[in-house]
């Protein structure tokens, strides 16, 4: 039903009549109309209004003729197509039915040797009939579709790229949505002040001039075969006008099932991808294929994926290893689905542990004869583990210790830690706890060669759980402000399935002890992916120039253990791969005996419970780590505040309040 339309209206009586009034109908119409196209066609066929000579000998072919069509059309199933999504395929089912009724008709004139039935009859009568019949369905589409132009107050939107993609979108508006199609914008000049699917084709530089003209709320993307640096320049370009953009799925994303009408807002993807580089087959298939693959952290989003990718790649075994039941119970109901689907046979053991857990770690190790790590289990939020310092110690720096040291116990050929960008010259204590945790990888691999150890930095990643876009992407929708720390604060960015696809190639491309530092392309300010996100979500950017804006940008400042700029190398040392986005990175190590002093000394400070001495710790273990601000840990502050006598230097987060004593 059509929503605006009155009820107490003569349409919608209509188009409130039950199925069985409406076949009926139907039937009725095509009783009438199919003895019409037989007197139409020998009208046509003689030049005479009233063929007398005809009307005495073959008056019951006006009987036989439209009970043999119904009965062909209910064959053929037009009385069960709902007549206002009428398309194509339902005309070509009225074709068919036409002709075999033609070819009926002729063999019983012929078989009852009627006079005057001139050969060319069922042929004019085939396409009179196809008129008539088709004609008198599309009008009730016509009309339906009219309705609803009228009463359903649609927005009207443009549709950029006059491809298939585009005509398909644009045809699925009809018969329903919140949307109605006016127009195309095409890159292709030679389609400008053309029509495509009765609609016009206009530059997009004329984007503006139309907005106004035809009231335009959306500009719709329908390029899904279009490479991602070309997709992000019209983004750009759309981005400068006020209108909300959405677009249909990827060509990668309809392949795995997505519909091509099932529009979705733009993705940080879009805003920032790049195009990857194909992964190299020997380079996937050499540390999972016919390998038990264990991930820790398996319900994290880099663990995630590493677990989707493997899984697709012939593994003999996959174990999700994760210290968090909802994510791991997540993870298993997807992949168990993808195993489903795509009938594999493949175990898949979901194991709820901590890596900090040594017994449990061994366990799992010895029990499944595991060949391959990727370790993604980490505390990764540079506020919480400022916060929490003792817990981020426990779980990065002596959890990856624990997991190391069990695999070389149980014969593990391949380990690959998942590190950061920052664990280079770090401010924060995440990121020292990762330089940490290479550093005891590096020093296992130098005097271990039968376990392959390695390391791979990147930075962010594109909607990882906590990351800026989600943030933003909620912001906007609630109507700001968007928060941004600093005006000058950039990052890396990579999508989830390349990272996790350079960190596969590159395990499998290790000797022992690399670290390895993947391509993330130019660093993105915070600030300016904020700008784009709100433009293209269809909002006014509020500030002193435009104060009736919709979205107000507000600095909050930098937080606790922050950085300005992230780096990828501590120094200079880096040779290239046989990956043009994979790097080998030559650090510094530490002596074995300085190292493990400085892991029992860790140890030490955490039964204590002190967080002031683990960070004092990192910052001897870690070279070029420098607190960005006091200690902030939780446990530090509750003692300083209820120990008056204490000089313990603290700092709150924003907003946040000292408790009493």
């Amino acid at each position: 039903m059509i929503d605006g339309l009155p009820t107490n209206s003569a349409h919608h009586r209509v188009l409130t009549l039950n199925r069985t009034a409406k076949k009926l109908i139907m039937v009725f119409a095509d009783l009438v109309a199919l003895p019409l196209a037989l007197w139409s066609s020998y009208a046509l066929r003689l030049a005479d209004w009233w063929p007398t000579d005809f009307l005495a000998a073959g008056w019951w072919l006006f009987l036989f003729t439209p009970l043999l069509g119904v009965l062909i059309f209910i064959r053929l199933g037009l009385y069960r197509a709902v007549v206002h999504f009428m398309g194509a395929q339902a005309i070509g089912a009225v074709a068919k039915g036409v002709v075999l009724l033609a070819i009926g008709m002729w063999a019983a004139a012929y078989l009852s040797h009627i006079d005057q039935f001139p050969r060319s009859v069922p042929i004019i009568f085939a396409l009179v009939a196809l008129v008539y019949v088709g004609g008198s369905r599309l009008l009730v589409r016509n009309y339906y579709h009219s309705l609803q132009r009228h009463y359903a107050n649609k927005s009207p939107v443009l549709i950029y790229g006059a491809g298939s993609s585009g005509v398909q979108l644009a045809s699925s508006f009809v018969s329903g949505g919140e949307f109605e199609a006016v127009g195309f914008l095409d890159d292709d000049k030679s389609l400008w002040k053309g029509s495509v699917g009765g609609m016009p084709v206009y530059p997009p530089q004329s984007l503006g001039q139309l907005i106004d003209e035809l009231k335009i709320s959306h500009v719709l993307l329908a390029l899904p075969s279009v490479s991602i640096k070309q997709r992000r320049r019209i983004l750009e370009r759309l981005a400068e006008y006020p209108v909300r953009i959405k677009t249909v799925p990827s060509m990668m994303e309809i392949i795995g099932g997505a519909a091509m009408d099932a529009l979705r807002d733009v993705d940080p993807e879009d805003l920032l991808g790049r195009d990857s580089v194909p992964p190299k087959p020997e380079l996937i298939a050499g540390s999972l294929r016919n390998k038990t693959v264990l991930v820790s952290g398996a319900g994290g989003s880099i663990g995630s994926e590493i677990c989707r990718q493997a899984l697709v790649n012939n593994p003999k075994a996959l174990i999700l290893y994760e210290v968090s039941e909802y994510a791991l119970y997540s993870i298993e109901q997807e992949l168990s689905s993808l195993i489903s689907d795509q009938e594999l046979d493949i175990p898949l053991y979901p194991v709820l542990g901590s890596v900090a857990d040594a017994n449990r770690v061994a366990n799992t190790l010895d029990y499944f004869k595991v060949d391959t790590i990727y370790h993604a289990a980490a505390y990764k939020h540079v506020p919480l583990v400022e916060h929490n310092v003792l817990e981020g110690v426990r779980n990065n720096v002596l959890g990856t210790r624990v997991l190391a040291e069990k695999a070389l116990e149980a014969g593990v050929e391949r380990f690959v830690l998942i590190s950061t960008d920052k664990a280079v010259r770090p401010t924060n204590v995440m990121g020292a706890t990762k330089r940490m945790a290479e550093l005891i990888l590096q020093d296992l691999a130098a005097t271990n060669p039968a376990t392959t150890f390695s390391m791979v930095r990147f930075g962010n990643v594109l909607g990882s759980s906590g990351s800026v876009v989600p943030l933003f992407r909620r912001q906007i929708e609630t109507g700001g402000p968007v928060t941004v720390t600093h005006s000058e604060i950039t990052r890396f960015f990579m999508t989830i399935p390349e990272a996790a696809s350079l960190v596969i190639q590159a395990g499998t491309m290790a000797q022992g002890g690399e670290i390895f530092v993947l391509d993330m392309g130019s660093p993105v300010r915070i600030v300016d992916l904020a700008r784009r996100m709100i433009k293209l979500m269809g909002h006014e950017i509020r500030n002193e120039a435009t104060p009736g804006g919709d979205i107000e940008i507000v600095f909050s400042g930098l937080r606790p253990g922050e950085k300005l700029y992230e780096e990828l190398l501590i120094g200079e040392d880096v040779v290239g791969t046989d990956h043009p986005k994979i790097m080998r990175a030559r650090e510094e190590k530490l002596a074995a005996d300085d190292l493990a002093d400085l892991l029992l000394a860790m140890e030490q400070a955490l039964a204590a419970g002190s967080g002031e001495e683990a960070r004092t710790l990192l910052q001897q273990a870690v070279s070029g780590f420098v607190p960005s601000s006091p200690i902030v840990d939780w446990l530090h502050v509750e003692r300083a505040v209820n120990e008056p006598g204490s000089k313990s230097a603290v700092i709150l987060p924003l907003g946040a309040r000292a408790p009493k004593a």
